[in-house]
């Protein structure tokens, strides 16, 4: 990825496509006043250079999928080229390596009725150990607030789109089985484009899109890097919880501003966190002040993240 600076324009348009990633770019720019030429640019210097992408992604929860937190451990030499092969797999859907360099760290999306598989990657010699977790429920119900932060209270409800309607899980049809990878691809690939792959009518694909989104299955989401925001510290965060405070404390750590994700999860740890922080002193105050003080942590586990292979989408 070329070096990218992102001035205030660039975090506004960020925000506004983590609100809404099929926004036009006329409608993004009447809102931050100015020109649709601007914006496209904008935007198109930050998608040639790697800084960020819009993805769709679908819902596991809505489309009848499990979703398992794996750790994978093993020889150094391995870990590259195995956090390459995982990346490339249609069920993973997040892989990341920690900066002991020896584990992995990845999401595999399965059939609901199914399990990670995990037989089949212990029998790779490269892999000394392998544990899962089911993640059970995703506590925050929003994105990390370093990038959801530049647009005004006025831009947000203007550019933010109507909420989605709890439909509980749904039965993908033909057309989205072809539609959501090319989406987990580009997001915001025009219509016409999303046509041709998936063998169906623009109109077809467009009044499906429309229903994806309104019905939570599709949501889209901007992948780019929590540095780019003067953030350099993320960390990985496994706790365990005195069974009568767990919903206090995952609410708590939900609300923090460093919190870019907590979930519940099975096995003998109870929750799962990703903190981010402006740096490594900053991460120690968070840790040792913070999360210290919350009544009810009888243990904690850390690792930080040292690259992300696999954030949502396929790596074009």
């Amino acid at each position: 990825m070329d070096s990218v600076t992102l001035d205030l324009l660039d975090l506004r348009l960020l925000h506004a496509l983590q609100l809404d990633g099929r926004a036009s770019f006329s409608k993004i720019a009447d809102v931050l006043g100015v020109s649709d030429r601007t914006v496209a640019r904008r935007f198109g210097r930050l998608r040639t250079t790697g800084t960020a992408r819009v993805v769709g992604v679908p819902d596991s929860r809505r489309t009848g999928h499990a979703e398992w937190l794996v750790r994978l451990r093993g020889l150094p030499s391995a870990t590259a080229p195995l956090a390459r092969a995982l990346a490339r797999r249609p069920d993973t859907a997040w892989v990341t390596v920690v900066s002991s360099g020896t584990e992995i760290v990845c999401i595999f999306r399965v059939a609901e009725e199914g399990a990670a598989p995990l037989e089949a990657l212990g029998r790779l010699p490269q892999i000394t150990q392998v544990d899962a977790q089911r993640l059970l429920h995703p506590v925050m119900n929003h994105r990390w607030t370093g990038r959801t932060s530049a647009l005004t209270a006025d831009q947000i409800a203007a550019l933010r789109p109507p909420a989605t309607a709890d439909t509980g899980p749904v039965d993908l049809t033909d057309l989205d089985h072809r539609l959501l990878p090319v989406l987990a691809a580009d997001g915001r690939a025009p219509y016409p484009h999303l046509a041709r792959q998936v063998g169906w009518s623009e109109s077809a694909v467009r009044r499906r899109m429309e229903d994806l989104r309104r019905i939570g299955v599709l949501q889209l989401d901007v992948e780019v890097a929590p540095a780019l925001f003067g953030f350099s510290a993320q960390c990985l965060l496994w706790l365990t919880v005195t069974p009568a405070r767990l919903g206090s404390v995952a609410r708590a750590l939900a609300a923090d501003p460093e919190a870019a994700f907590v979930g519940t999860t099975t096995g003998t740890y109870h929750l799962i966190a990703i903190a981010v922080c402006r740096d490594a002193n900053a991460l120690h105050i968070y840790l040792t002040e913070r999360i210290g003080s919350l009544n009810g942590i009888d243990h904690m586990e850390t690792a930080l993240i040292a690259s992300y292979t696999k954030r949502a989408a396929p790596t074009p």
